[in-house]
């Protein structure tokens, strides 16, 4: 039998033992990427507008048709005290991360903008509304981009050059991310412990592989975790191979956050274990993603990033 062929652009085959001659700065031995995603306000919501509702949570339900107050109360928990749980969290273990936020959250949530910043984290995007691109039509999806773009850069005071869609991007999202000219990295792979480049059209963004296991998503039903310690344990154990491996060569481990499920009181202390870890070990680079794809860029030779014009208008 003969199959078809595989689209040019999937890469089975990785670094596969060639590892990139590629160190991190100051000699470390692995880089700690702790992402902290902000969805809250910008989950599908009727109430906000959106066609239907968001229904996914620790309890999966629909409510079609009318504004569901439940989920509106269980997503606030997380800018109401989640937030405040995660970056105490990280300002004790001086833990540098990268907020990955939707545009509509920060537009709803500005505060929190301005303390990350203040904290010296780095804000990327993770689009406008938290929502999979993956069935866009491409003019959309410019504007997804766009909208995203310039809420986040209000809320910040500087523009995000990082993105990373919820679950499934289109086929279109990388082409319009490097039309854009604005980014320098895209989070939207989760296929190696090591970022790599791609190009299109003569211009090159640095993916940098983010995970779904070493995340805190796993709390929700029929994930695997249950207790605080469940998350510090399993993260511990990637750790501590991927601390190993950074002997041989170039290791990014990526830690999962949400403000309204590691902010639960009896899994914050799950977070505070796995800092505490990760801290008592030599040579660990605890870094923003932005500071890994320049990083990632200077070890390969490549002038310093710097954002460029779009190919085409983005008018929000």
């Amino acid at each position: 039998m003969i199959y078809p062929p595989l689209p040019l652009d999937r890469d089975l085959r990785g670094y596969h033992g060639a590892e990139p001659n590629i160190s991190w700065p100051n000699g470390a031995q692995l880089a700690v990427s702790v992402v902290v995603n902000i969805e809250e306000g910008a989950e599908l919501s009727i109430a906000a507008g959106d066609a239907s509702n968001e229904f996914i949570y620790e309890a999966v339900e629909r409510v079609e048709g009318s504004r569901d107050l439940c989920m509106e109360s269980h997503y606030a928990y997380g800018t109401r005290r989640g937030w405040a749980r995660i970056r105490s969290a990280l300002k004790s273990s001086g833990v540098t991360a990268t907020l990955n936020a939707c545009g509509r959250s920060l537009y709803h949530s500005p505060w929190i903008a301005s303390e990350a910043a203040a904290d010296g984290h780095e804000i990327s995007s993770h689009g406008w509304r938290w929502e999979r691109q993956v069935n866009m039509p491409e003019a959309e999806e410019r504007q997804v981009i766009a909208r995203a773009v310039a809420a986040i850069t209000t809320a910040a005071g500087t523009p995000p050059v990082g993105w990373h869609t919820r679950s499934a991007t289109s086929v279109n999202t990388r082409r319009l991310l490097l039309e854009h000219g604005g980014f320098l990295y895209d989070s939207n792979a989760y296929d190696d412990d090591t970022p790599y480049m791609v190009s299109e059209a003569g211009r090159e963004i640095v993916v940098l592989p983010y995970a779904f296991d070493s995340n805190d998503m796993r709390f929700q039903p029929g994930g695997g975790f249950i207790q605080g310690d469940d998350f510090a344990r399993y993260c511990m154990a990637a750790f501590d191979r991927l601390y190993a491996e950074g002997e041989s060569g170039p290791r990014m481990l990526s830690i999962g956050l949400h403000l309204r499920i590691i902010g639960r009181p009896a899994r914050i202390g799950g977070l505070e274990k796995l800092l505490e870890h990760m801290a008592r070990h030599k040579g660990v680079w605890f870094a923003s993603r932005r500071q890994i794809a320049e990083a990632w860029r200077e070890g390969l030779g490549l002038s310093p990033w710097m954002p460029r014009p779009s190919l085409s208008p983005f008018n929000p």
